[in-house]
């Protein structure tokens, strides 16, 4: 089945852009370079022919039940949901080392400070793995990891509810060209990061797995040192879906080591 859905992709300037995040000292305002609204073609996994492989595809949607319900603001939960978001890596993707380092709840509500994101991207470009990998390791247990098959993987799973709105959509990477990338600053008030936008191509081939419920995670490769290509990505406003529930979700983000 398909449906129609808004997203926002990036537009080509000659400056560099840059997402500003928590802009003015101000949590939860982002500042967005220009977007172009467009509507496409999505296509529902859950009724049309599509078998993913991870390696080939970026994408993985698989059952990973949780015993952790709250994901509450005490972190009390992270040691416990690290352990199963680990586990399933491990028996999912063949990670044998896991280090979860950022766990973001979002809700589609006017007053939540972390909103879905809009926009068409990847979380990493080449250059801003390399500095995350610094950041979260160190200097010197960087250079060790930089000789081996890393990576950083994104773990989504909905909360609370099944996603009736603003479902997460992908693009499979084989219908993406090298030229519709292009590279985002992210300025945020203690660092600059940097991520990868998508440019519009009626070439892209959108997927997504509709009515997906808390026990549905979506694993996705953000960047591989190994050339596993990065899964664009982006919340979808499916036209005619229609809900009074706030999607609410949790994405978490992985380094692992192959």
């Amino acid at each position: 089945m398909q449906a129609r859905a808004m997203v926002n992709y990036h537009v080509t300037r000659d400056e560099q852009q840059a997402f500003h995040i928590d802009a003015n000292g101000e949590k939860g305002k982002i500042v967005s370079p220009e977007l172009a609204p467009t509507q496409v073609t999505v296509s529902d996994i859950r009724d049309a022919n599509i078998q993913l492989n991870f390696w080939e595809d970026s994408l993985l949607y698989v059952q990973g039940p949780s015993k952790v319900k709250e994901f509450n603001q005490s972190n009390d939960w992270c040691d416990l949901y690290n352990h199963e978001l680990s586990t399933l890596l491990a028996e999912q993707i063949g990670a044998k080392e896991v280090i979860i380092f950022d766990h973001t709840v979002r809700i589609d509500d006017p007053n939540s400070d972390r909103k879905p994101a809009r926009n068409v991207h990847s979380d990493y470009s080449a250059s801003g793995a390399q500095q995350r990998l610094n950041d979260i390791l160190g200097p010197e247990k960087a250079k060790h990891w930089q000789g081996q098959h890393f990576a950083f993987v994104n773990l989504w799973r909905p909360i609370k509810a099944v996603i009736e709105s603003a479902p997460l959509g992908f693009i499979l990477p084989k219908s993406v060209s090298e030229k519709d990338w292009l590279m985002l600053n992210l300025i945020y008030p203690d660092r600059i990061g940097q991520i990868m936008g998508l440019t519009a191509n009626s070439a892209h081939e959108w997927i997504y797995l509709s009515n997906m419920t808390p026990d549905d995670i979506a694993i996705f490769n953000i960047y591989d040192s190994h050339a596993l290509a990065s899964i664009g990505h982006s919340a979808l406003d499916v036209i005619g879906q229609n809900s009074q529930a706030f999607r609410q979700s949790i994405e978490s983000r992985a380094l692992v080591l192959y």
